[in-house]
């Protein structure tokens, strides 16, 4: 008996420390998945801290680099389309027609009120993406839709408060708005569907068109400093500026899918996720992508990277990690 426990226990030994060989692998890898609904959104503020978030209003925080997850019970079962922090206390995210805001990390979450009973009388907004130019200015875009789900404006609202009061924008389109990115307190840009991208200088107060020279869908866009920035969509597009999106082009790949998010961990490195378990590499500032071997066929929808740790997430609760 005491040579049995004696095996088992050198073999429960072995066994974890072959769980933790393979969690320190470099490249990406499988990451225990807190649940089976779709995940859309991700957000670290460290390398060990971090946030998911998707459909119906599922919301889970890690603080061992995802190798266990704790579910935080929202008051909504709105899908979460986005989970942004401004720095280790200061989160916010956006679910349908709600805004949750917190102050501590992500201990406690708080829903604010973002518009009042009339304020849409042509239709019920939907918040797609949130971020913050500095302490109080903040930004919410997506669309306005009618009773049948339909798209019939676009959405732009301004916080000058840190998110306790909220104002409608007037921007030069109508259509679907999607993600939105600053770089500093004064430079902004926004892109949406068939190719729209808005961009501003003066911290969101005003919006312009810039051409983006496609018709497709853009996703995401993810600026470095006031010049360099990329965006992403779909059927394969890839776009980066050198000049704040005075000019944008196209980078030209083999690569056909939907991308869905862009992010830089520094000025050269970047990476790319969309459907299919796409994963893109960029280290010459976007100019040229190759595929990763992301071992997943799953639809990934968010993606946060840092200079040695990543995180991308999708379909059917799938979270993939990167290590350098």
């Amino acid at each position: 008996m005491r040579l049995l426990s004696r095996i088992i226990f050198l073999f429960t030994i072995f066994l974890s420390i072959s769980v933790l060989n393979a969690f320190a692998q470099s490249g990406w890898r499988p990451v225990s998945a807190p649940t089976t609904g779709d995940l859309i959104s991700v957000n670290f503020t460290s390398g060990d801290k971090g946030w998911v978030a998707g459909d119906g209003g599922y919301l889970a925080s890690t603080k061992d680099g995802g190798r266990t997850w704790k579910r935080y019970l929202l008051n909504t079962t709105e899908d979460i389309s986005e989970i942004y922090f401004r720095n280790s206390d200061n989160g916010y995210l956006v679910a349908g027609r709600k805004m949750f805001i917190t102050s501590d990390g992500g201990e406690n979450w708080r829903e604010t009120i973002i518009f009042k009973a009339g304020d849409f009388k042509e239709g019920t907004p939907e918040f797609l993406s949130i971020r913050f130019a500095d302490r109080r200015r903040g930004h919410v875009v997506g669309s306005v839709l009618n009773k049948n789900g339909d798209v019939i404006n676009s959405l732009v609202m301004r916080t000058e408060d840190g998110g306790e009061t909220w104002q409608r924008l007037i921007v030069p389109s109508r259509t679907e708005l999607f993600h939105l990115d600053f770089s500093g307190a004064s430079h902004g840009w926004i892109v949406g569907d068939v190719g729209v991208i808005l961009a501003t200088a003066d911290g969101g107060q005003s919006w312009t068109l810039q051409n983006s020279g496609t018709k497709s869908a853009l996703y995401n866009v993810d600026f470095r400093d006031d010049n360099e920035g990329y965006a992403v969509g779909g059927k394969g597009t890839i776009l980066r500026t050198e000049n704040g999106g005075e000019t944008w082009t196209r980078v030209i790949t083999s690569f056909t899918g939907t991308f869905m998010r862009v992010d830089f961990a520094d000025d050269k490195n970047g990476w790319i996720v969309g459907h299919g378990g796409t994963v893109l590499r960029s280290s010459d500032k976007g100019k040229s992508w190759i595929r990763q071997e992301s071992r997943t066929p799953a639809h990934l929808y968010g993606l946060f990277m840092m200079k040695k740790n990543g995180w991308a997430v999708g379909a059917k609760g799938s979270i993939i990690g990167y290590q350098k």
